[in-house]
């Protein structure tokens, strides 16, 4: 997969069949689009390219809009996406002038006179252009014009469930981490450096990496308790992970501490990654601190068991 990181100097595509989103996730529904102009390019001997925007659009049209935690961060995004198969991936920087383009621009100046589509893909209910007044409509109402076609794919659904990047961020503040690795079609993960804790893991007999999340924007699981698998160096290992305040021995600083099982080498300053199996519980303050170590040796456990066969 070839990717730019802007519009500008761009190759000549081949037939090029272009989607266009956030791809917040890179979830079961963003994989049908992919899925669809792959296909589609593969029959007109053409490229599928997909175009993203970075940062989230949102940051950039609603900035006094604090909230707003993303499931991908850009070198997750172009994993995922490469794990796709997608041929050209193109990263537009969204900013505010960006964001004034109209709609009849936008198709013109943009994605025409750059991309030169032949057919254009685009997710359910997609609008785009100053004040999102661009919609299937209006690509639909110049397809002679600029000699392209158009399709829109259907609301993907999921046993019933519409998949979209909202109800996964959802089902992840809810702890519930199989619906969201359900509607992302693969697990949800999160990356940061092993840094200095204060040892109460070790004092505990659980000794524990305490993670540093490289994107302050990446959404946090629920706090509580998981069972996960840790990606280090290309090897996986199974573990467990806390995230909150740690309330029967601290309860002042949130933070997510992961604890890897049959494994003792020193990782500080290593890149570990997270990947959520199944939430056990939530965080809860215990009386004592043997009440604590008695549950913990419970939740490693169960985690063994959920890990088992993974």
């Amino acid at each position: 997969m070839k990717v730019y990181h802007s519009s500008n100097n761009l190759f000549e595509f081949k037939n090029p069949v272009v989607t266009i989103g956030t791809f917040d996730g890179v979830h079961a529904g963003h994989r049908k689009l992919i899925q669809k102009i792959k296909s589609i390019a593969d029959k007109i001997s053409g490229e599928s390219v997909l175009i993203t925007f970075e940062p989230h659009p949102r940051l950039i049209i609603h900035p006094e809009e604090k909230s707003l935690r993303i499931l991908t961060t850009l070198d997750e995004k172009i994993n995922l996406l490469e794990s796709e198969g997608v041929d050209q991936l193109v990263i537009i920087p969204f900013t505010s002038e960006f964001s004034l383009h109209s709609a009849k621009d936008y198709i013109k100046n943009f994605l025409v006179n750059k991309f030169h589509p032949k057919v254009i893909i685009t997710g359910y209910n997609h609008s785009f252009g100053h004040h999102r007044d661009g919609n299937i409509e209006m690509l639909r109402k110049h397809e002679t014009e600029f000699n392209y076609k158009v399709e829109e794919l259907n609301k993907q659904l999921i046993d019933d469930i519409a998949v979209s990047s909202t109800r996964i961020r959802i089902a992840l503040s809810e702890g519930d981490i199989e619906l969201a690795s359900h509607l992302l079609g693969h697990t949800y993960s999160i990356s940061g450096m092993v840094v200095k804790g204060q040892q109460l893991g070790n004092k505990l007999g659980f000794p524990t990496a305490n993670i540093s999340i490289n994107d302050s924007l990446k959404l946090i699981p629920a706090d509580g308790v998981y069972a996960v698998r840790i990606k280090y160096k290309n090897n996986f290992l199974k573990g467990m992970m806390n995230i909150g305040f740690r309330p029967t021995v601290d309860g002042l600083h949130h933070k997510l501490e992961v604890h890897l099982f049959d494994f003792n080498k020193d990782l500080y300053n290593e890149i570990l990654e997270i990947q959520f199996v199944k939430r056990l519980r939530e965080e809860r303050k215990f009386l004592t601190v043997d009440d604590l170590k008695e549950q913990l040796h419970k939740d490693k456990e169960q985690s063994i068991l959920i890990l088992k066969d993974i």
